[in-house]
């Protein structure tokens, strides 16, 4: 006869209590990832943020005196599979760079200054000090776009990603005022194209790039690679974060008018110029114009990747291409390389004949 004292329903027994640890969930390690970013946070202050993190919402408070017709400006992106290599490296300190890049960059080419940004990390179990090392990197990128960080999300999602892996969204929002637009709308022939450089891939391109870099037979990612700073692995120079460009465009903007301005991402020139050209204008570009990074020859020849492919998949050098009235390229020029940018001279905008000539030539 069983002993009612021992059973797991005799009186006695007390059912040991269930948490939210239980099931995957660790409050305590979200509280200490705002801790570990408190700082971080901070730094990225500006002008109209109101209160710290922690709240329900963020406040900002615009100031709309220096507008005549002010119109917010709002971009979300996030960092797509470049994640992957910062999950194989180990390197998780730039791809925070990269999400707020590749937000703001699209808000400044309409012109607009970004003024705060909020970020989205999530995970399967979170690890407080990868996560504070992601967000810390997400804080330098609004330092460099001179963009508040006033808060995010940190999801953690048992079961739903992989260990050690995460996903990022970003969301910025910024202004510009009605006549200081930047649309293409004035964009003629005999405009001259200005090409920015990039940093390497930024975040585009990187699911062939995986498959390439480590393919049976390619090189992988410890594979030892000479960049302008120094010799090093693969992984990391292809982890080199996105270009921000905020600055250097702003200051641009209160010297001359920009035309049209493109950021080189997702379908690189042949499908990102036309996006800003009116439908009678077509661009020429000169390819011995720019230098074109070693990162990508190498990528083309691993892949035996077709020019035109190249053209259609990575920026191949040139992160922002800008279209200015002939009469100000000197300026542009000037104040750009002041900023601390390499820029160029890279093409002209002609008349387009037919609907059936290419919006973007690229000639050898």
């Amino acid at each position: 006869m069983s002993n009612p004292e021992n059973s797991a329903t005799g009186p006695t027994a007390t059912p040991r209590a269930t948490t939210y640890r239980d099931a995957g969930v660790d409050i305590d390690a979200g509280n200490r990832v705002v801790e570990l970013i408190r700082q971080a946070v901070a730094s990225t202050r500006r002008p109209g943020v109101l209160g710290g993190i922690g709240g329900f919402g963020a406040l900002f408070r615009p100031d709309w005196r220096h507008y005549a017709d002010p119109l917010l400006v709002s971009s979300t992106d996030g960092v797509g599979t470049k994640l992957k290599l910062a999950f194989l490296t180990g390197i998780h300190d730039t791809v925070g760079i990269d999400l707020v890049a590749m937000s703001v960059n699209d808000l400044v080419v309409q012109g607009a200054e970004p003024l705060f940004f909020l970020d989205y990390f999530a995970t399967g179990a979170l690890n407080p000090e990868v996560a504070a090392t992601v967000i810390q990197g997400i804080a330098e990128g609004c330092r460099q776009a001179g963009c508040a960080l006033v808060g995010g999300e940190t999801a953690e999602m048992p079961s739903f990603y992989p260990p050690g892996e995460y996903d990022l969204a970003g969301f910025a929002v910024g202004i510009v005022d009605r006549p200081a637009l930047i649309d293409g709308s004035t964009i003629a022939p005999g405009d001259v194209v200005l090409g920015i450089a990039s940093s390497g891939p930024h975040s585009n391109g990187y699911s062939l790039i995986r498959h390439l870099v480590m393919a049976p037979g390619g090189p992988g990612l410890d594979a030892p690679f000479a960049t302008p700073t120094g010799e090093k692995r693969l992984g990391e120079a292809l982890l080199t974060p996105t270009r921000i460009y905020a600055r250097a465009i702003l200051d641009l903007a209160k010297r001359i008018t920009i035309k049209g301005l493109v950021h080189i991402t997702g379908g690189g020139f042949t499908e990102n110029i036309p996006r800003v050209l009116p439908d009678v204008t077509s661009v020429i570009l000169e390819k011995r114009a720019w230098p074109r990074p070693p990162i990508f020859d190498l990528l083309q020849r691993l892949g035996n990747i077709e020019e035109a492919e190249m053209n259609r998949t990575f920026n191949c050098g040139l992160g922002m291409v800008a279209v200015v009235a002939e009469a100000d390229v000197e300026t542009a020029l000037t104040s750009l390389r002041a900023s601390g940018e390499e820029v160029w001279t890279i093409g002209r905008v002609v008349a387009r004949g037919a609907d059936s000539d290419p919006r973007v030539a690229i000639h050898d």
